[in-house]
């Protein structure tokens, strides 16, 4: 039984050490989104000083073990047994819940998974130890529900705390700075460069420092004593600091992004590293005191030691520290730094990754309506001069950046202050959270979300957020299901959480991989939205229209051909895989078409206005084209699910030969579209016309055998009914398409004449 334990305890540090490293990876877009969306430096050098913030950060970490150790549960009243299967399903079901959330494509958080996790498992070993005859124990002498509470509250209210900050502190800054800055700075930007850099000294240091393993009780009490001397050194200081390298010409503002993405590595370091390491760091504290007490029944040793505050070995936060920094270092996951925090708070109109909700519309709509009510009672003196002070026209962001320095340093000061002050108190602050909201608060005072954009943008605030209310419904369930059957079934059933969370976590990589290959970043894309040379926008354009009807040509031909081959072999696998492929499409296709849309509004004004109408009919051919072999698979479908007589052998060749009519022309149609060739496109055309007419002949023949009254197959001649009435719409689609597709080209010569000024 030794041996188990001792088993569990290596398990669970293995597991620590990969949730170093893929949580440093996951999380790098808590720190490192404002700078590199101000474009403050380059993305090398964010990552060296985000890593020294890391490391320093982790080991100033110390306190934050006291969560996992009696901030949730009475350790006291709980024995070793039931400690050791409360952090193996922690630890289980936290790798569970990320596979789960990574295949779905959901948000999650470290901190709410962990304290969510904890509490479900507590919650039902305190359920069995109540239910034990013997038992004189009520919830509180097992369930830390003040420290419990306490902590759960400061998780979400940090949501609404770090958007209304976000909000304020971002609109001063920007009535101060006003968007046209640069021109604004020369007496303003010492003092707001001292306050700054003051707020991190206070936070990162003064209350960070009393808590690092090698600090004396006698430096910690000079600190604390000395705590306002301290401050106002530091203020006068830096504000002095701030405006010499102003007078030098050096951009304050980038120092402070720098020294902000610093402080919030740090926190970051210094809030998270509970989530990856306190749980097994506890459970080896505790096998060390269940062994130096001799053993014996680990069901009745209680483990009262766990009360004492946490005191983590100095060499412990310096390995974990530098796992963390060679993870960021080193990690391709983190080098492509996600763009969702960026996309959703960027100053201009960009491809908006989440859709339109109904909450996002009504929200929208009553804030206009608001808005409208509050401009209403305000003097018209007092709304111009608001109105000056905040024109986002005269924006001033650093080349290809997404918001401005300004903007990019109240991120990063803000967030890391609230979060090292949640620290200082041992509240496992999300950093994800915080660093997310402020970012969406200050981008609303930025009045970064127009109306074309912001029903997107808050679906999007909505599905993150809603992301996080799930994992910890989903936590608190799971760890709780969890901890019964390891509870009841002993060891076997701890070896078998332990080989299945390896298996998920093999899984996992592998699917990171293969998605990591598959999904490349539009390139392109981004290139067009950037570049600001009339000449060189259209010819990318039309590359990268031609480059997405040659992808779904070739799509439909593949999806063709898998569904008609479902129908005629009756395999309901190869019309279920096509009915999820189909599905994909149509959304790709959406997204698809506002990309595009957002690429035309560069193209010159001459161009686009001739090209738009051909653009949105080769788009919507696309879509009709998708929602023909949508409906053609979705009767296939349910004819083959239930079993139903197979198509008549007289009409097998029929549909084969249909099959590869159709199949070939949309097969051309790709190298078509790459040859940009007008014969090639005209001929195809002519084709698409041949297989109408055919396919006329042959849906008249249909009728006609149908009139007679073939009773038998009766139901699977109107499947193949609705085939070749759905085939021939699909080619008179691909036909417009086509049509289209040769409209969309334009020889250089012809686009010169466009762009010249006459």
């Amino acid at each position: 039984m030794d041996i188990l334990f001792l088993g569990i305890v290596i398990f669970l540090f293995i597991l620590a050490v990969f949730d170093l490293s893929v949580g440093v990876s996951n999380d790098a877009v808590n720190f490192l989104s404002s700078a590199v969306g101000s474009r403050a430096a380059s993305f090398k050098r964010i990552v060296i000083v985000a890593a020294i913030g890391v490391f320093i950060g982790a080991a100033m970490s110390n306190g934050m073990m006291d969560i996992a150790r009696h901030g949730i549960f009475r350790p006291s009243n709980l024995s070793f047994y039931d400690v050791t299967a409360i952090f193996m399903a922690v630890m289980v079901t936290d790798i569970i819940l990320l596979d789960i959330f990574n295949s779905l494509g959901m948000p999650t958080s470290t901190t709410v998974s962990m304290v969510f996790e904890l509490l479900g498992a507590a919650f039902v070993v305190a359920m069995f130890k109540m239910a034990a005859p013997e038992s004189d124990l009520a919830v509180g002498d097992l369930i830390n529900a003040e420290k419990a509470l306490s902590v759960i509250v400061g998780i979400f209210l940090s949501v609404a705390i770090a958007f209304i900050f976000g909000t304020v502190v971002q609109f001063l800054a920007r009535v101060i700075f006003t968007f046209e800055y640069k021109s604004r700075l020369k007496w303003k930007i010492g003092l707001f460069g001292g306050i700054a850099c003051t707020a991190i000294i206070y936070f990162m240091l003064i209350k960070g420092i009393k808590d690092l393993t090698i600090m004396t009780p006698d430096v910690k009490a000079w600190i604390s004593s000395h705590s306002a001397i301290i401050l106002c050194g530091c203020m006068l200081f830096f504000t002095m600091l701030m405006q010499l390298l102003h007078a030098l010409r050096v951009n304050v503002l980038k120092v402070i992004v720098l020294l902000g993405t610093f402080s919030l590595a740090m926190a970051f370091a210094g809030n998270d590293l509970v989530n990856f390491i306190g749980v097994p760091l506890t459970s080896l504290y505790s096998y060390q005191d269940f062994m130096n007490s001799g053993g014996g029944d680990p069901h009745s040793f209680m483990m009262t030691s766990l009360n004492e505050s946490a005191s983590t070995p100095f060499y412990y936060l310096i390995g974990a520290g530098m796992i963390m920094v060679v993870s960021l270092a080193t990690s391709k996951k983190a080098r492509r730094v996600t763009q969702t925090t960026v996309g959703l708070s960027a100053q201009s109109q960009g491809d908006e990754m989440f859709g339109s909700s109904r909450l996002g519309r009504s929200l929208v709509r009553a804030t206009i309506n608001i808005s409208s009510w509050i401009s209403d009672h305000i003097p018209d003196s007092v709304k111009k001069w608001v109105a000056g002070r905040m024109d986002a026209t005269m924006a001033q962001p650093e080349d290809g950046a997404s918001f401005d320095l300004v903007r990019g340093s109240v991120n990063l000061m803000l967030a890391a202050m609230l979060i090292a002050f949640g620290t200082s108190l041992k509240l496992p602050l999300s950093t994800t959270f915080v660093t997310f909201m402020v970012a969406m608060g200050t981008s609303l005072a930025d009045k970064a979300w127009g109306r074309e954009s912001a029903v997107f943008r808050i679906t999007g605030v909505i599905s993150v957020i809603g992301g996080w209310f799930i994992t910890a419904g989903v936590a608190f369930i799971g760890a709780g299901i969890v901890v019964s059957l390891m509870h009841l079934g002993g060891a076997p059933v701890m070896i078998a959480g332990g080989l299945i969370a390896l298996t998920l976590l093999i899984r996992s990589n592998i699917r990171f991989r293969k998605a990591k290959k598959e999904s490349q970043n539009d390139t392109l894309f981004q290139t067009i939205l950037s570049t600001d040379d009339q000449s060189e926008i259209w010819p990318l354009f039309n590359i990268y229209v031609n480059e997405k009807e040659r992808m779904f040509l070739q799509f439909a031909a593949e999806a063709y051909h898998d569904v008609t081959t479902g129908f005629l072999t009756d395999n309901v696998k190869i019309l279920s895989k096509a009915e999820k492929a189909l599905n994909t499409e149509k959304e790709v296709l959406k997204s698809q078409r506002r990309k595009l849309t957002l690429c035309l509004r560069r193209v010159a004004p001459k161009i686009a206005i001739e090209k738009n109408a051909w653009f949105h009919l080769s788009n919507n051919m696309a879509l009709s084209i998708t929602h023909c072999l949508i409906d053609i698979n979705d009767v296939c479908k349910e004819h083959v699910d239930n079993n139903f007589r197979p198509i008549p052998p007289e009409f097998i060749s029929e549909c084969n030969s249909i099959q590869t009519r159709i199949t070939d022309v949309l097969k051309e149609s790709v190298s078509a579209v790459d040859d940009s060739n007008p014969e090639k496109i005209d001929l195809l055309r002519q084709r698409c016309e041949t297989i109408k007419a055919d396919l006329t002949k042959y849906t008249h023949r249909l009728y006609n055998h149908l009139q007679d009254g073939d009773a038998d197959n009766m139901t699977v001649l109107y499947v193949y009914l609705n085939l070749l009435q759905e085939s021939q719409e699909l080619v008179t689609s691909l036909r417009k398409m086509l049509r289209a597709v040769g409209k969309l080209n334009l020889a250089p010569r012809m686009y010169r004449s466009f762009t010249q000024p006459s």
